[in-house]
């Protein structure tokens, strides 16, 4: 069973960063579709940024130019760098793999979720 945790959220000022990490046991499935999803209270879940085994990366309109979504696959981590942030990128953020290649149009029962991670962004 692979085991995701995330870590690195946290409370920030508009126009601040964070990276987060999602670390992955026993084993990264560094072939297989990653991502980022992030739910604010009261909202859907959203995915932010996916990246596939060919190491395409893909983002939300909403923070194209801001985030950057990256793997380490000798440290078996999944990172997310956030930069200019903003109030409305307060939520709680999972990461999660795919049992794919490609990513495909949504998650499947098939995925691995982490527990998440805060982030909370203050005008």
């Amino acid at each position: 069973q692979l085991h995701l945790v995330e870590s690195g959220g946290g409370s920030v000022q508009a126009g601040g960063s964070l990276r987060l990490s999602c670390a992955a046991s026993p084993y990264f499935y560094a072939r297989y579709c990653m991502g980022w999803f992030r739910q604010a209270p009261g909202k859907e879940r959203e995915g932010v940024a996916h990246i596939d085994g060919a190491n395409v990366a893909t983002y939300a309109d909403s923070v194209k130019g801001r985030f950057t979504i990256s793997k380490d696959e000798a440290k078996d981590t999944l990172y997310l760098q956030m930069n200019s942030l903003r109030p409305e990128d307060t939520a709680k953020y999972y990461c999660t793999t795919y049992r794919s290649y490609y990513c495909p149009a949504g998650p499947t029962r098939d995925n691995n979720w982490g527990q998440g991670t805060q982030v909370t962004v203050s005008s």
